[in-house]
């Protein structure tokens, strides 16, 4: 039994989401090898929904693989229709680095110029706006000022 288990009504919701989606794994003559396990979890981890490709003609089989697949990437299975086979998991959280010292690098920033006539095209400018700077209204780029912080915070500080 897979670890996930899920109401009918999210398992619709997963169905509909996946109607869309083209399979992302094939398994072929072979079965189930650590390859295709190891591209399945990697799928899973990136994108949560996946469709598998079965090319196989035995029904039976192909509804014991999606069991199969469920419990070994603890995952749950949406849907077995034809030869597809849907199965969710959900994303696990990207680890973040905060560190205090860290500054927002530079961008590029596109400025659009628009003319006075409507007769002519805008101008289009792409300028590289570094962290400390930042785009006026008018479209030129000023660096950032430091804030001032009053004296009594100076202080207490």
């Amino acid at each position: 039994m897979s670890a996930i288990n899920l109401t009918p009504a999210q398992r619709k919701e997963h169905r509909a989401a996946a109607h869309h989606l083209d399979p992302v794994v094939q398994i072929g003559a072979d079965g189930l090898t650590p390859g295709v396990l190891k591209e399945l979890d990697a799928a899973l981890k990136a994108h949560g929904l996946i469709k598998v490709r079965v090319f196989s003609d035995d029904r039976a089989a192909r509804e014991a693989l999606l069991g199969q697949l469920a419990d070994q990437l603890d995952a749950a299975p949406i849907q077995h229709i034809g030869k597809l086979l849907v199965l969710w998991r959900p994303i696990p959280p990207k680890e973040s680095v905060e560190r205090e010292d860290r500054r927002p690098g530079p961008k590029v920033v596109k400025i659009v110029k628009f003319s006075k006539s409507g007769n002519h095209r805008p101008q289009v400018k792409k300028v590289r706006v570094l962290g400390n700077e930042r785009v006026t209204p008018g479209g030129s780029v000023k660096r950032a000022k430091q804030r001032t912080t009053s004296v009594k915070k100076r202080v207490a500080e």
